[in-house]
């Protein structure tokens, strides 16, 4: 009986209810069920630890697709984009350290001057850093030099022309591409199209409609891509422009309301004060 009751427990281990019953917790077991065929144990453990998150890698896959079914077109379009940017980054700081529209300096200058003032007026000018601001303090200075009046206008016209010159510097490469980014799309649109529609002939009775879509999907990516490009820049430029004509009426502005206005000296303010009392008398 016990040699019986030995041999039932032995087969009731090995058979396939017991497997199948076989508690979860078990190592073993466990790590025959979580593995598939395969895969080596060193993976499932990796995989066991934690993902990393594919989104960067797929987005950054996801963008040389783009590029490589553009075609050639599109990767001038990608470089004509970074020269864009890096000419919109170099003028923005060269506008800020510029100190464009500085008002406020000119105008208490030309009020200075006007009651007298001059040496305060050019210290005023001097302290700013605007394009204007400098014409203003070349004009003060040579008023207070006894400079005739047309060299101090043609110091004062020379050095605006000079600022305005040099804002306007680096602005055709972003006028060019603005200009230029549409056109590119279109063409690369065009090329697309034949080969799309050569793919088309080619297959004869044969027609497949994904062939066609295909080819204008990718033959309208590069119109996508130049509107992309040329939308920015196009804004830049104006924006950029705009700044420049403020700059360039600003100086002028100084320019006129330096040679235009009469300062009032010492002498004839005091004049001013004694006539009323000789009068009186």
């Amino acid at each position: 009986m016990e040699d019986e009751t030995e041999i039932s427990e032995v087969g009731l281990e090995g058979s396939p209810e017991a497997n199948a019953s076989a508690s979860p917790d078990d190592p073993a077991t466990a790590e025959d069920a979580e593995v598939p065929a395969g895969v080596t144990a060193a993976d499932a453990s990796a995989g066991s630890e934690g993902t990393v998150s594919p989104e960067l890698p797929a987005a950054l896959v996801e963008t040389f697709r783009v590029v490589e079914q553009g075609g050639p077109v599109v990767l001038i379009l990608v470089a004509m984009s970074v020269l864009g940017l890096a000419v919109a980054l170099a003028k923005l700081w060269q506008f800020s350290r510029a100190g464009l529209g500085d008002r406020r300096a000119v105008t208490e200058a030309l009020t200075l001057r006007e009651r007298g003032l001059p040496e305060r007026a050019l210290a005023r000018v001097a302290a700013a850093r605007g394009p204007a601001s400098r014409a203003l303090a070349l004009a003060i200075e040579g008023q207070l030099r006894s400079m005739p009046e047309p060299k101090i206008r043609e110091a004062v016209w020379r050095c605006g022309a000079e600022a305005i010159e040099s804002l306007r510097s680096w602005m055709r490469p972003l006028e060019t591409i603005a200009a230029l980014a549409p056109l590119l799309g279109l063409f690369g649109t065009v090329l697309g199209m034949i080969a799309a529609f050569a793919e088309l002939e080619a297959a004869g009775g044969r027609v497949d409609p994904s062939v066609l879509s295909g080819g204008i999907w990718e033959a309208l990516l590069t119109t996508a891509v130049g509107l992309a490009v040329a939308i920015p820049a196009v804004a830049a430029v104006n924006w950029f422009d705009r700044r420049i004509e403020r700059e360039e009426h600003l100086i002028e502005s100084a320019a006129a309301g330096f040679f235009a206005a009469e300062p009032v000296l010492p002498q004839r303010r005091e004049e001013s004060h004694e006539a009323p009392r000789h009068h009186a008398a």
